[in-house]
């Protein structure tokens, strides 16, 4: 086995994400590296989804990304996500068992699509005869409402539509606006190829978020949407034996962690400063952040404003292989000003680091089209002056 400092793992966890130097080149190169892209439609920057590209590409055109999906499909949607188009036999998979389980909820989608198996069908053969078609194209035809006790009741068109798109039947093609355009998977989608063995299926899963991990413990890759794929622990001994999934023990830290062999042959990148999504891959997995980076995140979206810490929509600063701060952004495209209401260092964070921050703030305002970044709060007294 072999032991890694904190730092060593810090930086094999910024490799696998992309936020080492060189930057990649393009959107695909990035979406196909890290396997999914979160998506989330908050926007007081940008849309999660397109600050999480930002952040490894520096400045790139989104008509890049838009093209990608609706025109060459090379990427697609799925579960809020963006997925590359080469992964859908993994998807597939996990299309095909949906719902799964004999949890209450997965027991309960199954009752409805089978109570309203024509309400199913009518969407798919509307869909056929004139797709593709908006949300408000299509009728609620629901024979059993959708009743769980929660904010979907009553919006069974919406929870078919979901549906059939987490069942692989349907996808998002397009967008007007806030609504989402609809057609038949098998128009889109390689349906036509041959099933992957359940082998490849975990094996890909578990090699693929291992590489863009850079470093995680045993229970934090190779699933699926919807769990566990069948073979994970098969698929991970496969490669141990094989040399790509290597054990590592990380300094002062407990539990089963792995390294990828590519990261580990590769040796350290040029380090980089930037800012991170709230839902960046790096931060999601909180404990492992605060055990690896010494850093607290929380989400405070949905904190009430006199109880938040930080700020609504805060994006970490990721400075080498440290996260060394946050910021609390606001985008106002009206007027085309960027306003950075605060800038938080970390205790211990660098004092020579302002520069490195500063720039880029700017690079994000660059990007955004800003014409104006106003500082309206707090800024660390060794980082002034940030612009």
């Amino acid at each position: 086995m072999i032991e890694l400092s904190r730092g060593e793992a810090r930086r094999l966890a910024v490799a696998g994400q992309l936020l080492d130097g060189p930057r990649p080149t393009d959107v695909l190169e990035v979406v196909e590296h890290l396997g999914r892209v979160q998506m989330d439609p908050t926007s007081a920057v940008a849309p999660s989804q397109l600050l999480v590209l930002w952040s490894r590409l520096g400045t790139y055109s989104v008509a890049e990304l838009e093209r990608l999906l609706w025109e060459e499909r090379r990427l697609f949607e799925y579960w809020a996500y963006i997925v590359p188009t080469c992964d859908y036999g993994v998807h597939r998979e996990t299309m095909r068992r949906y719902p799964r389980g004999e949890r209450t909820r997965s027991v309960y989608m199954r009752g409805w699509l089978a109570e309203n198996r024509t309400f199913r069908r009518y969407v798919l053969g509307k869909l056929r005869r004139e797709g593709p078609l908006r949300s408000r194209d299509l009728e609620d035809r629901a024979v059993v409402p959708w009743r769980t006790g929660g904010w979907n009741d009553g919006k069974n068109l919406g929870r078919m539509l979901d549906l059939l798109w987490f069942r692989g039947e349907i996808m998002i093609v397009g967008r007007d606006g806030a609504q989402r355009i609809w057609d038949l998977a098998e128009r889109r989608l390689p349906a036509a190829e041959p099933r992957l063995p359940q082998r490849e299926v975990a094996r890909r899963l578990v090699e693929g978020q291992l590489r863009s991990r850079g470093v995680a413990r045993a229970d934090d890759f190779g699933y699926a949407f919807d769990g566990a794929p069948p073979g994970r622990g098969r698929a991970l001994l496969e490669l141990v034996r094989e040399g790509v999934a290597v054990p590592v023990g990380v300094e002062g830290l407990s539990g089963e962690w792995y390294a990828h062999r590519d990261l580990l042959e590769r040796g350290p990148g040029e380090p980089r400063t930037t800012l991170l999504s709230p839902f960046d891959k790096v931060i999601s997995n909180r404990e492992r952040t605060e055990e690896l980076f010494g850093f607290r995140f929380r989400l405070e979206i949905y904190v009430p404003k006199e109880k938040r810490e930080y700020g609504y929509f805060v994006l970490p600063i990721l400075h080498g292989d440290r996260l060394i701060g946050r910021i609390d952004p606001l985008m106002d495209r009206r007027s085309g000003r960027l306003t950075i209401h605060a800038v938080h260092a970390e205790p211990g964070a660098p004092g020579d680091a302002g520069p490195a921050v500063g720039a880029a703030i700017q690079e994000l305002a660059a990007w955004l089209g800003a014409t104006e970044v106003v500082y309206a709060g707090r800024v660390p007294a060794a980082w002034q002056p940030l612009d």
